[in-house]
């Protein structure tokens, strides 16, 4: 006899996002990777080579964003989870992604312009604190829309390969914003070459950047700013927050027996109990260093390493970014193969091949674009499968996301900047633009920045190996909601005491069963662990037998 009809407040589970949502969703972070395509590619070869500031000051101004980024991220994370209840007709996350969005619109421009009302007298501590301002309100803007966004892919869907075509979705529109912004700066230095020069065909006089190519970055902001608040727009209009309808869900034999709905919430301070919180953080970590390094660093090695003109700060980081987008529509059916897991080693593994063939080549030529598909490819697959991880770290518990996502995002932003400190304190020449030192200095930060850091990348994802993603306050409450009095020792094992609960009877012939009442707000668990002695026992919710299991003589399994 089939399941009947669901009961009266049963459980329900939303409708799969209609294409146009899904859209209007993955666009929704589209100013903020325009901005931060910008910040990690071109912020140190904006300040260091066009505006000539020292390799320490425009590395402290990238550590002083960075690590306001990483304080306003948590702290936006928690308020955003707080506001779950306020702003029900708009959402609080979208009144959180407004907010951020309005702070990098009337910020980001003034970062690549040059400093009002400095000369060439002025000091350069005086230039770096007139950015400073800027900065931090451009990283808080955009620590709330990230957060916000972010935090909303749980909220949106349940299924796992709705979460991973999401997050899919959302990566794709992260490539697309980075070839608009590498597109963009390739037309404008083609365009500022040939009206320097007067030869549209001849843009080889001045392929070295300098400060004739201000106007150049200070127009690529403003597009950018232009193009992104167009597509924040479209996100506003298009997604609609906690307000979908929603059907009943028809049960059946892979349905959990009792509803989790009523389920005792997870709160910022149990997440900070859990390892697979700091697992799932380390792997993120790790995966934002070699994306973001590789990218801030890449200009920066072909202009000083490989001395190439000026175009191929375009043209390299375009190739790296199409392979990406490519890339990035093979994640769900990718995932849903051979699983996370896999699919994050397969990504180091070409990362590692990019950076050994960087190490072993001293010089490139047109083989550079083969190595940049190969660094676009496996940074699209960790980037995509990390973030995957982090939704399903997440799970049910969305009321919490936005923490979650903030913790992650802290750690990644503060490491970014400290390793960008640390690499241009190291710096070789840090009172000349470049000199003979620098050349062998960024060949090697590039190995560096990929295969070293994919190998720590590789050691938490073995961790995660050995010990899978899994909630303990999660696995506690349901084995405590099947018996009350059951206690757990030292090894993880949980031993049952019956007798001293009414909602555990006991059967004629043998050892108490637990009795799962019909509204029971717990999850039967996955280790259910019944001692039954001699023959069938009944389950007063089934109505029927439970087959005959031979007496166990020791504890439970």
């Amino acid at each position: 006899m089939g399941p009947g009809p669901p009961a009266a407040g049963a459980e329900t589970s939303p409708r799969p996002l209609s294409p146009a949502a899904r859209l209007s969703y993955a666009v929704g972070h589209f100013l903020n990777d325009l901005c931060a395509s910008m910040w990690f590619t071109y912020l140190l070869l904006y300040l260091h080579s066009v505006r000539a500031y020292s390799s320490r000051g425009a590395g402290l101004l990238l550590l002083l964003g960075q690590v306001a980024d990483g304080l306003c991220t948590p702290l936006v994370g928690y308020e955003a989870d707080r506001a779950a209840g306020r702003c029900a007709r708009y959402g609080p996350r979208k009144a959180w992604h407004l907010v951020g969005t309005v702070c990098v619109l009337l910020s980001f421009p003034f970062i690549f312009s040059p400093c009002l009302g400095c000369g060439v007298a002025t000091p350069e501590w005086a230039a770096l604190l007139y950015y400073g301002p800027f900065i931090v309100v451009f990283q808080f803007g955009w620590a709330a829309t990230q957060i916000a966004h972010l935090s909303l892919i749980p909220a949106l869907v349940t299924s796992d390969h709705e979460k991973v075509e999401l997050t899919a979705l959302r990566y794709a529109f992260t490539v697309v914003a980075n070839l608009a912004v590498f597109g963009t700066a390739w037309l404008l230095l083609h365009l500022q070459g040939a009206s320097r020069t007067g030869l549209p065909e001849d843009i080889s006089t001045g392929d070295q950047l300098g400060a004739q190519d201000t106007p150049v970055f200070r127009n690529l902001a403003l597009v950018v700013v232009g193009v992104g608040a167009i597509f924040s727009l479209m996100f506003h209009l298009g997604t609609r927050e906690g307000r979908r309808p929603l059907r009943a869900e028809e049960p059946d034999e892979h349905s959990p027996l009792v509803s989790e709905a009523t389920r005792p919430p997870v709160l910022w301070k149990h997440w900070l109990r859990e390892p697979a919180f700091y697992q799932v953080g380390m792997l993120y970590m790790t995966t934002r260093l070699i994306v973001n390094l590789s990218q801030t660093y890449m200009t920066v090695y072909l202009t000083n390493s490989l001395q190439l003109p000026k175009r191929f700060i375009a043209t390299t980081p375009l190739v790296m970014y199409l392979s990406g987008f490519i890339f990035s529509f093979l994640m769900k059916p990718v995932n849903r193969c051979i699983g996370r897991t896999l699919t994050y080693f397969a990504g180091l593994l070409v990362i590692l091949a990019f950076a050994a063939w960087v190490a072993l080549a001293s010089r490139l030529g047109a083989e550079l674009y083969a190595a940049a598909v190969l660094l676009g490819a496996g940074c699209a697959t960790i980037l995509v499968t990390s973030l995957a991880m982090t939704a399903d770290l997440i799970g049910p518990h969305a009321h919490s996301g936005a923490f979650v996502y903030g913790a992650m995002s802290f750690s990644d932003k503060v490491a970014n900047g400290l390793a960008v400190m640390l690499i241009q304190s190291l710096h070789p020449c840090p009172s000349e633009l470049c000199c003979r030192a620098c050349v062998g200095f960024y060949h090697w930060v590039m190995v560096g920045v990929t295969g070293g850091v994919g190998v720590a990348a590789t050691l938490a994802l073995c961790s995660l190996l050995i010990w899978p993603i899994r909630l303990r306050r999660q696995s506690r409450e349901s084995r405590l909601s099947l018996d009350p009095t059951a206690t757990e020792d030292t090894g993880g094992r949980w031993t049952p005491k019956t007798g001293h609960d009414p909602e555990i009877r006991s059967c004629a012939n043998g050892p108490l069963v637990p009795e799962i009442r019909a509204g029971d707000s717990s999850s039967l668990g996955a280790h259910l662990s019944v001692r039954v002695a001699n023959g069938a026992r009944s389950w007063p919710f089934l109505g029927s037998p439970l087959p005959a299991l031979q007496p166990s003589g020791g504890g439970s399994k």
